[in-house]
């Protein structure tokens, strides 16, 4: 059997992850960025730099490599190139409609909504300050504006009055990637919890797996997640079926994050990443098969399974700061640091991780002490209370 060739389009810290999870099961890959010094790039079989939002540029490198499937890693990937690659019988994963879908939140949250039937909050869009106060008044406050196309969090504000209609416009609008001038609004919803489920699917035909539900939440400049994370049989049960719904509608293969907020038995859909955002590497070290591990099972065509093997939690940290005390971190049990370089972008836009804490431990309670400890061991912090 010839080694498959994969083109992987995006090749930051998680890339290089998800280059050694292919290497593994035999792939020759070739790993492509806007940046020359992307972290993946050193792991790689071969590599390029490129302007992966020039659609000439992306064809040009697929004409190079002659790959056999086009993964791309980031959404900074010009859509056109990934329809005509995909028209022209080169196979992309998870399918090029999946990859414009996720650029544009407007057509994503009208498929989820209109088309599927899915729970959402109430929302509307609006291309203006004159049409997002006119939302406001209607609708009333406090409403959430969100760019159309972002990472998680990013460009986002909390309207709590009229006086915030025009910050929050120009906070959001220049964040939306692909459509700009347009910008999400929401109504608030009392959730308990914040939650991502992980569905892996390898091909058309197949049904998708789940892995356990995990929560997180972002709090100054740091994310913290835990697997798994509580819910009652009922709502685990529409979350599910909530997933299996928009990953069938979105077709193709690989490994979906389905964002979801839950209050008791209620889940409502949220969005769906093109790559399951930070809180997935809280699978590194809870889960036999990591989150990137299943992706590339499942761009492989390859037998998956989701099996948790432990209860853990990660805090990602996207502050610059000391990393002085790494010996004192290691020694909250059952702990591990992962410590990224210099960031490729600007630093305080949401992009640039500095470290990755994670932890297990018998209760998901108990893991996220010992990485909450462990972080600010790392950080020079003294240690407070048990870390067993």
């Amino acid at each position: 059997m010839s080694a498959p060739r994969i083109l992987l389009l995006g090749s930051g810290e998680l890339g290089r992850e998800v280059v050694l999870s292919f290497q593994r099961l035999g792939a020759v890959v070739i790993a492509a960025d806007s940046h020359p010094d992307a972290s993946a790039r050193a792991f790689a079989d071969d590599s390029a730099v490129l302007d992966l939002t020039d659609a000439d540029a992306v064809h040009a490198a697929i004409e190079r490599f002659a790959p056999d499937i086009l993964v791309p890693a980031t959404e900074s990937v010009a859509p056109e190139a990934l329809a005509a690659a995909e028209a022209a019988g080169l196979s992309v994963v998870p399918s090029a409609r999946r990859t414009r879908l996720m650029l544009d939140r407007e057509a994503l949250r009208r498929l989820a909504a209109d088309e599927l039937g899915l729970p959402t909050a109430p929302f509307w869009f609006a291309g203006g300050i004159d049409e997002l106060g006119a939302i406001a008044a209607h609708a009333g406050y406090p409403l959430v504006v969100k760019p159309l196309s972002a990472l998680p969090g990013e460009g986002q504000s909390v309207l709590l009055r009229a006086d915030d209609i025009e910050a929050a416009w120009h906070r959001a609008a220049p964040a939306g990637g692909g459509t700009p001038g347009r910008v999400l609004v929401e109504s608030v919803v009392e959730v308990d919890d914040e939650v991502t489920l992980l569905a892996v699917r390898t091909g058309e035909s197949v049904a998708p797996g789940f892995c356990e539900p995990i929560g997180h939440r972002h709090v100054a400049g740091v994310l913290e997640a835990w697997q798994p994370a509580p819910m009652t049989p009922v709502a685990l049960d529409s979350a599910r079926s909530i997933a299996a719904r928009v990953v069938t509608a979105l077709g193709g293969r690989g490994l979906f994050g389905v964002e979801l907020l839950v209050r008791g038995d209620e889940v409502y859909f949220a969005d769906v990443t093109v790559l399951p955002h930070d809180s997935a590497l809280v699978t590194l070290r809870t889960q036999r098969l990591s989150a990137l591990d299943l992706h590339a099972r499942a761009v492989l065509r390859l037998p998956v399974d989701t099996i948790m093997i432990s209860p853990g939690a990660v805090e990602v940290s996207y502050l610059p700061g000391a990393r002085d005390n790494l010996s004192g971190a290691l020694s909250v049990p059952e702990t591990d640091v992962m410590l990224f370089p210099a960031p490729l972008g600007p630093v305080g836009t949401g992009r640039s991780r500095f470290e990755v804490v994670s932890a297990t431990a018998p209760t998901v309670a108990g893991a996220r002490e010992r990485a909450r400890q462990a972080a600010q061991a790392l950080r020079g912090n003294p240690l407070t209370g048990s870390t067993t």
